[in-house]
C-alpha cells in the first residue's frame, strides 16, 4: 500500500465533516477558502452557512453592494476579504467560471494557493495547494525536514509528484493532509500514532528525541502598533467599522473615546484619522463631509 493510500484510508475514518467538503461547486469552495484565510475552522462554519443563505450564487453576490457584504461579514475579521470575494464574483459573472488553475490565478484576489485549492477540490485537478499545514506534513514525510519553511515549497512540490496518485482520489489528498496536520502532525507531532510513521523521513528524528522544537515555526507578523497601544491597528480598525455598522453614521472626532479607553486627543487623533482614511480607501467606509458611513455602492 502506498503512502497516499494509507493516508486516504485514515482520512476516511478520521477526517473532519466540514460543510465545504460536501460540494464541488467552485463558488462554495472559493467562499470557504477566502473565509479560512487567517481564521480558525470552527469560527468559519457558522459564517459560511449564513453567507450562502444571503449570497447562494456568483450572480447574487455580484449584485451585492459594499454595505451588503460588509454587514454579512461582520464578526469574521479581516473585512477586506468580503469585498475581494464580491469583486471576484463580479469578474466571474462577466468572464465565466475558470476551468484551469491558471484561469483562477488570473482573477484579482486569488493567489497560487487558492487557485490550486479550487482546482483540486471543485474540479478534481491533480494539483497541490501548499499552505502551512501541507508544508509541515509533506516537508517531514517526503524531505525529512522536521520544521520546513517556505524555501522548501519547490522541493515539496517536486517530491509530491510521486506521492500524489496519478488516478483516483488525488483531489482528496490535500484535505487528508490538512486533517493529519491539525490532529497528529502538529508542531510537536504524535509520530507513534501517525498512519504514515513508517514512510515518514522525519519520524525517527522525533521518536528518538533528537529534534528540538523551536519556539516559532512561522515568521512573526509585523503588525502596525500606535505608540503604547495594547493592540495592533487592525483591532482598532475593526472597532471603527463595527461602530459604523451599529450606529449608521459617526463623525470623525467621535471615534477616539469610543474605540479606545486610553484615547488622547493630542496624541491619537491623527492616528484615528489615518485609520479612517485607510478604511475609506479600501472601500470599507464612505465619507460625506465629516460623517462616516458604510459605502452604498
Amino acid at each position: 500500500m502506498t503512502s497516499a493510500s494509507r493516508l486516504l484510508k485514515w482520512y476516511d475514518r478520521h477526517g473532519r465533516a466540514l460543510p465545504w467538503r460536501r460540494t464541488r461547486d467552485p463558488y462554495r469552495i472559493l467562499v470557504s477558502e477566502i473565509m479560512l484565510q487567517q481564521t480558525q475552522v470552527e469560527r468559519v462554519k457558522n459564517f459560511y452557512k449564513g453567507w450562502l443563505k444571503l449570497f447562494p450564487t456568483w450572480k447574487r453576490l455580484a449584485r451585492a453592494t459594499n454595505e451588503d457584504v460588509i454587514r454579512a461579514w461582520a464578526g469574521l475579521g479581516y473585512n477586506r476579504r468580503a469585498l475581494i470575494l464580491r469583486d471576484i464574483a463580479r469578474e466571474v459573472v462577466t468572464r465565466g467560471v475558470p476551468t484551469t488553475e491558471t484561469g483562477w490565478f488570473t482573477l484579482k484576489g486569488i493567489g497560487p494557493y487558492t487557485a490550486a485549492a479550487i482546482s483540486a477540490f471543485a474540479q478534481k485537478r491533480r494539483t497541490l495547494p501548499i499552505d502551512t499545514n501541507i508544508r509541515r506534513v509533506l516537508g517531514r514525510l517526503l524531505l525529512g525536514k522536521p520544521f520546513p519553511t517556505m524555501m522548501y515549497d519547490k522541493l515539496i512540490r517536486r517530491a509530491a509528484e510521486s506521492f500524489l496518485p496519478k488516478h483516483g482520489r488525488h483531489y482528496d489528498i490535500p484535505q487528508a493532509v490538512f486533517d493529519l496536520a491539525t490532529s497528529i502532525c502538529t508542531k510537536t507531532p504524535q509520530c507513534a500514532i501517525c498512519p504514515l510513521r513508517d514512510d515518514c523521513k522525519a519520524a525517527k528524528l522525533f521518536l528518538n528525541g533528537s529534534t528540538k522544537t523551536p519556539k516559532r515555526t512561522t515568521k512573526k507578523t509585523n503588525e502596525r502598533h500606535h505608540r503604547d497601544k495594547p493592540f495592533p491597528d487592525r483591532i482598532y480598525r475593526g472597532r471603527i467599522l463595527r461602530l459604523v455598522r451599529e450606529w449608521g453614521q459617526v463623525r470623525n472626532r467621535e471615534f477616539g473615546p469610543l474605540i479606545d479607553p486610553t484615547f488622547d486627543q493630542k496624541l491619537d487623533q491623527m492616528w484615528i484619522n489615518a485609520m479612517v482614511d485607510r478604511l475609506v480607501n479600501d472601500g470599507l467606509l464612505s465619507r460625506k463631509r465629516n460623517k462616516i458611513t458604510l459605502p452604498t455602492s
